[in-house]
């Protein structure tokens, strides 16, 4: 059985989690975060899966209902469970990442099912699930926890794992920073090299398999609320935690900073992960939609979604989503735009451009540089938005200001000619 954590409420993506999970976030152009561990989940023959939700989880909800529908002759789902109260059980609200399992425990145990894998829903990398569960069984383990070896610098952001030389965990630290505690944590040299990594540290990568029976009695505790925090630190010493070598790109999309860099470098001539891998392509929904249009545009090292118009636009080193329009004159460079749901063609856009309200899309002649530019917005012709690494932080009605990038607030209107 395969469980995906939803996402907490998100607040170091917010504004993008304003009005949707975390995992529902927009990400290249025409994906979702929550498709990363769906299609790796699919892609390893896991293909019984529930998705836990609780904030903001509409969009999210109607995204997996759309597009994970396996036919009469499948035998899999994609199901999606929300926080909820019952007879038995009052307190309906997920309190961390282990309680949301424990309120659902009785849907995930079925006869039957030995393994529970749990993924987090907002991470970027590519991964063979059924190669983690193998080895899991191979080794006899309780708790399997895939991990990513990283330099010291950047343990204090990470769970940290100290293994012994053959992989087994006897040791966890959440965000160590203390410099003795950080020696203890190194991984021995001998499992550096039958790992061949140069690297200091394992990271935990919040991906866990545990035996089924294992879960439950872990779960009993109703204290522990969080697998990082508590339930793994509690298991270290009485049952065989292993650790599970993930030497790939990987990358925790939890804040604007990181978001923004993870969606850019997919721009770059040799991009650190690729969507399209002919054994294991990432799923989305589909939708259908003209092909974009390019009308004496000029565009470098992007990614350009289908139904776009492109007409006299210049697009540098940025991804563009879905539906979006960008007219004569206008620039784009170094920004994430997200798109629209829908179009405003013909008649509807000359009526709205006569009673002053400005149509979706980029305006003519309007600059945008460092930003992020959410759903459906309305950004008037010769309008500047030009984030800085130096800017304070801000919020305002239309936009806010994360890490000197200027976020558009989804359905916000710049006016014409304003400067951001």
């Amino acid at each position: 059985m395969t469980v995906v954590l939803g996402g907490g409420r998100g607040t170091r993506l917010f504004p993008l989690t304003a009005q949707r999970a975390k995992p529902a976030v927009p990400l290249a152009a025409k994906y979702r975060l929550i498709d990363i561990p769906l299609s790796n989940a699919i892609n390893s023959n896991l293909r019984e899966v529930f998705v836990l939700t609780q904030f903001n989880s509409a969009s999210l909800n109607a995204h997996i209902a759309r597009t994970y529908r396996f036919d009469m002759f499948t035998d899999g789902f994609v199901e999606v469970l929300a926080a909820e109260q019952t007879d038995q059980q009052r307190e309906g609200w997920f309190q961390g990442t282990a309680d949301a399992v424990r309120k659902h425990l009785r849907r995930f145990l079925r006869p039957g099912v030995e393994h529970v894998v749990i993924l987090s829903g907002d991470h970027l990398y590519r991964m063979r699930y059924d190669q983690l569960v193998a080895e899991h069984e191979a080794k006899g383990a309780d708790i399997t926890v895939a991990v990513i070896p990283v330099e010291e610098r950047e343990c204090s952001q990470l769970g940290v794992l100290a293994p012994d030389s053959e992989g087994l965990v006897h040791g966890f630290v959440e965000k160590p920073t203390d410099a003795a505690v950080l020696s203890d944590l190194r991984i021995p040299d001998g499992l550096k090299a039958h790992w061949g990594t140069d690297k200091t540290h394992l990271a935990s990568m919040g991906i866990y398999v545990f035996r089924a029976e294992v879960l439950a009695n872990l779960l009993a505790n109703e204290a522990h609320v969080d697998f990082g925090k508590e339930i793994l630190p509690a298991a270290i010493g009485s049952h065989r935690v292993q650790a599970y070598l993930f030497d790939d790109y990987w990358e925790d999309i939890g804040t604007i900073q990181a978001f923004f860099d993870a969606n850019l470098r997919l721009t770059e001539e040799n991009p650190p992960f690729q969507f399209y891998v002919p054994d294991a392509p990432i799923y989305t929904r589909a939708r259908f939609l003209p092909p974009t249009i390019y009308r004496h545009a000029t565009v470098e090292r992007a990614l350009v979604a289908e139904g776009c118009l492109l007409d006299g636009a210049t697009v540098v080193h940025s991804t563009i989503g879905q539906r979006s329009w960008l007219l004569p004159g206008c620039r784009v460079e170094d920004s994430i735009l997200m798109g629209a749901d829908r179009y405003e063609v013909g008649e509807d856009r000359q009526r709205l451009i006569r009673t002053g309200t400005v149509p979706l899309g980029i305006g003519e002649g309007a600059s945008i540089r460092r930003a992020i530019i959410d759903k459906d917005a309305r950004i008037g012709a010769g309008a500047v938005i030009h984030g800085n690494p130096d800017r304070p932080d801000e919020d305002a009605p239309t936009h806010c200001v994360r890490d000197g990038i200027v976020i558009v607030r989804k359905y916000a209107e710049i006016p014409p000619g304003t400067v951001v």
